[in-house]
């Protein structure tokens, strides 16, 4: 019996260990892309919790008829690799990693998108420019 209680606390304890922790506790604002024109640009924003749980939201208000449409999903346990995100809303499903400072698009993999849609407009000689943004709190 006490063998078996050392078992199930070592397979517990390992599993506690193994846990990432998030890089940062609470609320932050992104904006990796724009909005279509009259649609508004969705404001998105990531809170982390202190149990490690992950949430990410967006809330838009449209600018032609002002309604706004939100929404907020649990996407799990920090992931230092990659986190899959999928609103439900739009039904549209994204990858991310982040850090302290900044937020990237991914791929299933965890390797950060490159577009020259995300390339600042400020530097429109740059090409195919890493997607990503900073985080605000």
């Amino acid at each position: 019996m006490k063998k078996v209680f050392s078992l199930l606390l070592l397979c517990i304890s390992i599993l506690s260990f193994a846990q990432s922790k998030a890089p940062f506790i609470g609320k932050r604002d992104f904006n990796i892309e724009d909005g279509a024109s009259g649609s508004g640009t969705p404001a998105y924003y990531l809170e982390t919790k202190s149990n490690g749980d992950v949430h990410f939201g967006f809330v838009q208000i449209n600018q032609a008829d002002g309604t706004e449409t939100k929404e907020e999903i649990n996407a799990g346990k920090y992931n230092p690799k990659v986190m899959k995100v999928h609103f439900k809303t739009y039904n549209e499903t994204f990858y991310v990693k982040f850090d302290k400072e900044k937020i990237y698009l991914t791929d299933e993999k965890g390797k950060i998108k490159k577009s020259d849609d995300c390339c600042p407009v400020s530097e429109m000689v740059e090409l195919n420019c890493e997607c990503g943004s900073a985080l605000y709190q």
